[in-house]
């Protein structure tokens, strides 16, 4: 693979790339960087954390830096257009422009709703190179006379899949139409639905198509295990694990808004250090609870698929799926958060007597079964029974001993060790706790065996 001083990139950019110390492109960035600096169309298949804003953002400014601003202007316009479905993500793509750009004359601005409108509109009325938005606050402000589309050279459609997802298809119609017919255009997405396909034909010109596979910079770095857990007992098994491992750095993904909400007060309550971030947060809070969740005063971030693909933070070690997803595809995106430039992750995933169906979806985009670990102290043997005969569970809840623990502990006449890593390391065991090896097991079509 070619390193970024053998790629045709101007020196500013090179200087840039340096101040990173990036010194060899990832795969999307060595392919799809060539055939953007000649000017063609790309339709790029990559997931988030593969470097594919680097890999439009860097071809982007050099034509602009090249093809300068329009004459008789009397102020900037808006030559480069990056649409994004999500706030945070809409932030890191503006954060990246700036940085790749600092030793170039150009001006960015993002733009999206849930903040002042105010220092937007200055910005537009002074003039910017780059806008960054998201699609709800673009097409207010240009259906206010805020911004003017018409000059634009290079659209940039981000997440695609995500957008669509999200119901913006209407609106990214409505400001494809206000773009001029000659641009470069391009379009990543994370997967290709035939909903995407369809959306880039319509939008791009004879594209060059590069797709990436998403096991190859996520899956094959993150250690993934399966708990299974009755639904009761997933926020005490969570708060266990945190102060059993050396977590620094946590994202912890529920289904709901409310769930999140709930799980960080528990989590408040026991001790950690935890903020929530979702869609329903303004964007002042969302912007804290990230700020200081990559500072490290915040270690758990409780977080919603809708903010799944706006973090990105490299430090991070530990992703807890406490609910399952029911889009199977949001849960590489959710693992996809650890596991980056070059670091190892862990991702565990909790399934309850609702989310048999869910785990099942999830094996299947995943081409394999997740490896179970019995070894933790709430581990319900008849869940893991009955995703094993593919079934439903067939109790709405636990069964309880005198003892206030669950039965049915016993898998295939050995008993689960139930010891978390955070259990006493003495030799004593925790109270209620069964005995055992506590070796992690792989379903197969006849039943579970122990890992080899």
């Amino acid at each position: 693979m070619k390193k970024f001083s053998e790629l045709d990139l101007i020196d500013p950019l090179q200087r840039a790339i340096e101040a990173k110390n990036y010194t060899q492109p990832t795969p999307i960035q060595a392919q799809a960087i060539p055939p953007l600096l000649e000017g063609r169309d790309v339709l790029g298949c990559a997931q988030t954390g593969t470097g594919k804003t680097a890999a439009f953002t860097l071809p982007m400014l050099q034509h602009l830096a090249g093809s300068g601003a329009k004459k008789g202007t009397s102020k900037r316009s808006i030559r480069a257009l990056i649409l994004s479905p999500t706030r945070e993500l809409a932030g890191q793509i503006g954060e990246s422009v700036k940085e790749y750009g600092r030793y170039l004359s150009m001006t960015s601005l993002v733009v999206f709703g849930g903040v002042n409108e105010k220092p937007q509109i200055r910005a537009l009325e002074r003039g910017v190179d780059v806008l960054v938005a998201c699609p709800g606050r673009l097409l207010d402000l240009h259906g206010r006379g805020f911004v003017d589309l018409s000059q634009v050279e290079i659209f940039v459609l981000d997440e695609a899949d995500r957008m669509l997802d999200m119901g913006f298809l209407p609106d990214v119609k409505r400001i494809m139409k206000a773009l001029p017919q000659r641009r470069q255009n391009l379009l990543f997405s994370a997967t290709m639905p035939t909903s995407v396909e369809g959306l880039a034909r319509k939008i791009l010109s004879d594209p060059l198509r590069i797709d990436i596979s998403p096991e190859e910079p996520t899956v094959d770095a993150i250690d993934q295990t399966l708990m299974f857990v009755q639904r009761s007992d997933k926020a005490k098994l969570l708060c266990e694990l945190l102060a059993a491992r050396p977590v620094d750095s946590t994202i912890v993904f529920t289904r709901t808004k409310h769930g999140a909400n709930r799980l960080t007060k528990k989590l408040d309550r026991a001790g950690f250090s935890a903020m929530a971030i979702h869609g329903n947060k303004s964007q002042n809070a969302r912007r804290r609870a990230l700020n200081q969740f990559q500072e490290g005063t915040v270690d758990v971030l409780v977080a919603t698929d809708v903010a799944a693909r706006g973090i990105d933070v490299e430090t991070v070690t530990h992703v807890f799926n406490f609910d399952l997803p029911d889009d199977p595809e949001s849960y590489v995106h959710r693992i996809g958060r650890t596991g980056r430039a070059g670091r190892k992750g862990t991702a565990i995933a909790f399934c309850d007597e609702r989310q048999g169906d869910q785990l099942k979806a999830v094996e299947k985009v995943l081409g394999e079964e997740l490896t179970i670990d019995e070894d933790q102290p709430y581990h319900s043997a008849e869940l893991m029974a009955a995703a094993a005969a593919g079934r439903p569970s067939s109790s709405g809840g636990r069964k309880k001993s005198r003892g206030g623990r669950s039965r049915g502990r016993r898998s295939r006449g050995r008993r689960s060790s139930g010891r978390s890593k955070g259990s006493p390391s003495n030799g004593e065991q925790s109270p209620n706790r069964s005995q055992g090896n506590g070796r992690k097991r792989r379903r197969s079509k006849s039943g579970w065996r122990p890992k080899s």
